[in-house]
């Protein structure tokens, strides 16, 4: 018998997009603006490492990630963070999603101060943290990230009965899809309230690597320069964005020495780990930054593309990282089915990444819109948007 807890769940965002379009002809050329599907270049090297090491799908792929991956991995989180870990603190995985799920599924207490544990997450959100959740029976706590909180969760208005009974906290930064950056003093908040009321922070830091100025800072960096507990923080990252290698399924996790003992053991039973020609090529991957720098270039022009062409429109707030515009509308539907029907140009409502509490969804009057594509198709996307929206 499908779970009760899971009867609820809301259609995924893309089935429920699809449903909403698909009856209805385009508008004009279609422009694709809705999946976060990068469409840079990956690596040239990339193809090269597999070949040399085809060999190895004939073999089982070592679990946790082969030696040579873990140490790519720790001299990247060096080089970028200043943190030092030990191979014991990481783990690959197969998709940065795998990890923010099994997380929850290794590390999340049955109960917390006698009770069901509550899970904080951002609203809008990834689905998988909501999920995840439910999976092991806590409840997800729903907090706004609206333009009043700068687009990450106020946790500063959590009731101290809540906070008794966090077990985990979902925090993505830079955000999808608003692309807000939590600075050094968001992270030390958070941190120390993790620390008084005994909770981890999940730092899902995927989009960390495209941004406009200065880098954005990492969870575990802070909580080193606190002296915070090691197993507070669990952070993940990926080679989807960072790499233009979605199709590679290529991340990892790194956490404390305990964090990740508990996961890897998860993963003995009920992982699926990385094949060795895709972790040989995920290590080269971790140990070249030219391609990174090249990737990021590339947005930040995009940026400034978008920008130009978004100037003077209403509300319109540019993102400090990632890949995603996130644009006031009146009705994020309504907005979505004329932009198709009228230009051919697809984007998603934003209230398919929000949750509705208390009657209203903080991504109700947006949509969101992936800048992914060449710039040139980008801004032919954008402009036939701004035209049919904001005119």
């Amino acid at each position: 018998m499908f779970p009760e807890r899971f009867s609820n769940l809301p259609a995924y965002a893309f089935p429920r997009l699809r449903s909403l379009l698909d009856a209805h002809a385009p508008g004009g050329e279609v422009v694709h603006m809705t999946i976060g599907e990068p469409k840079h270049a990956f690596p040239p090297f990339v193809m090269d490492v597999i070949a040399r090491h085809a060999e190895g799908f004939g073999q089982y792929p070592v679990n946790e990630g082969h030696e040579g991956l873990l140490a790519a991995i720790c001299g990247w989180v060096q080089r970028r963070y200043g943190v030092e870990l030990e191979p014991g603190q990481v783990m690959a995985l197969n998709g940065t999603r795998e990890g923010l799920y099994n997380a929850m599924m290794a590390l999340c207490p049955e109960t917390k101060g006698g009770a069901v544990p509550k899970v904080l997450l951002p609203n809008p959100f990834y689905q998988v943290y909501m999920v995840a959740s439910l999976s092991v029976g806590a409840e997800p706590v729903f907090l706004p990230a609206t333009r009043e909180t700068g687009y990450l969760p106020d946790f500063s208005a959590v009731s101290e009965d809540v906070l008794n009974r966090v077990a985990v906290v979902y925090l993505c930064s830079p955000s999808n899809p608003q692309g807000a950056v939590a600075s050094r003093a968001y992270w030390r908040e958070l941190i120390g309230l993790a620390e008084r009321y005994d909770f981890k922070v999940f730092a899902d830091e995927c989009y960390s690597e495209i941004y406009r100025g200065e880098a954005p800072a990492g969870a575990m960096q802070v909580a080193r320069e606190m002296g915070a507990d090691p197993e507070r923080v669990v952070i993940f990252h990926s080679l989807s964005k960072r790499s233009n290698l979605p199709g590679l399924r290529s991340g990892f996790v790194a956490g404390g020495p305990e964090t990740i003992r508990r996961m890897r053991q998860l993963r003995a039973y009920a992982g699926a780990p990385l094949p060795m020609p895709l972790q040989y090529a995920a290590e080269a991957a971790w140990l070249d930054e030219g391609h990174v720098a090249e990737n990021r270039r590339l947005y930040q022009e995009k940026y400034a593309r978008a920008d130009q062409i978004m100037r003077g429109v209403p509300g319109y707030q540019g993102p400090e990282a990632g890949f995603f515009l996130w644009l006031p509308v009146e009705d994020g539907e309504t907005a979505a089915l004329r932009l198709w029907q009228e230009t051919g140009v697809r984007v998603l409502p934003g209230a398919y990444l929000s949750k509705e509490t208390r009657g209203t969804s903080p991504g109700h009057g947006y949509i969101r819109v992936a800048m992914v594509a060449p710039t040139e198709e980008m801004a032919h996307g954008l402009t036939r948007l701004r035209d049919c929206l904001y005119k």
